[in-house]
């Protein structure tokens, strides 16, 4: 619904008979949005960092001449041309050419150009308000911490670029859980990890798969379900693959304004299933938790304030 003001303003143009203007996108916005593609490879997103800051000379460049100002192949700017969803570079020189032709007739005006670590940013704030407005039904959650919190051992999945998140899940979880193993090599030390789990009574694994999705996380996944391993699975897509394979899924987006993603959303989500896992078994947690304290002052493990 329009504000009062873009209502009288509308009102006007119709009894001018004058149509009210768009707003107008400047040519970062538009390259944002043309290039944000979270399955760019590291390569094609720094060919879309460079269009991006240089739009008005890079869009009259030559195939050779742009890859060797970004210092990548030609094959490389051939393949990120068809990954934004155009035929050739010369469909893409097209389109780049009408937006930066747009910006010398003077068209919208450039925003904070070249920032693009503040544009990184606000897609993460956008990420993290999605997830927000998913925890206002916080039932899912709740469950699935609980049977996370009763699964032992719990296995938690992490592959290739998911190690992190992996890891920081784990080292928490450990805190509050008596039993939990991590994976972060795929082949068959995944396999034999997963279906020892199973044989040591475990019902959960917690998986993780960021963009680039790997391919031997899927066949891990494959082989969770196979063992009897009920499945869930924080990643960035809601439907495929990987979704098809999962009990449940989290999809959290993740930031990809930038070289390498940027994972604010998965973050908190960890961090939601975390606190579910502590509420699940309260006297549990609460004794875990004094007597690592206990130990991490007999032994210093940390810096005293």
């Amino acid at each position: 619904m329009p504000s009062p003001q873009q209502a009288r303003a509308q009102a006007s143009a119709i009894t001018s008979g004058k149509a009210a203007p768009e707003a107008e996108v400047s040519p970062s916005a538009q390259l944002r949005s043309l290039f944000d593609r979270p399955r760019l490879s590291p390569g094609q997103r720094r060919i879309a960092q460079y269009l991006i800051e240089h739009i008005t000379e890079a869009a009259f460049l030559s195939i050779t001449d742009l890859a060797d100002r970004v210092g990548v192949s030609q094959p490389s700017v051939t393949r990120f041309a068809s990954a934004v969803g155009f035929s050739g570079y010369p469909a893409l020189r097209e389109k780049l050419q009408s937006i930066a032709l747009g910006t010398l007739a003077g068209g919208a005006p450039e925003e904070n150009r070249g920032n693009e670590l503040q544009a990184a940013v606000d897609a993460e704030i956008e990420n993290l308000e999605n997830l927000r407005r998913d925890f206002a039904d916080p039932d899912l959650v709740i469950d699935i911490g609980r049977k996370l919190s009763s699964s032992a051992p719990l296995t938690v999945l992490g592959l290739r670029i998911s190690v992190s998140l992996a890891e920081y899940f784990a080292y928490a979880a450990r805190r509050v859980h008596p039993d939990v193993r991590v994976v972060t090599r795929g082949g068959s030390v995944a396999y034999d990890a997963l279906l020892q789990s199973r044989e040591a009574g475990g019902t959960w694994v917690l998986a993780f798969s960021m963009p680039r999705h790997a391919q031997e996380t899927l066949t891990a996944l494959r082989v969770a379900r196979g063992a009897g391993l009920k499945v869930a699975l924080i990643t960035d897509l809601a439907l495929g693959p990987l979704a098809d394979e999962a009990d449940v899924v989290f999809a959290t987006g993740t930031g990809s304004r930038l070289v390498f993603d940027s994972y604010a959303a998965p973050g908190v989500m960890c961090s939601a299933l975390l606190q579910a896992m502590t509420d699940a078994d309260p006297e549990r947690t609460q004794a875990r938790l004094e007597e690592y304290e206990q130990v991490a002052d007999q032994h210093q493990f940390f810096l005293r304030d």
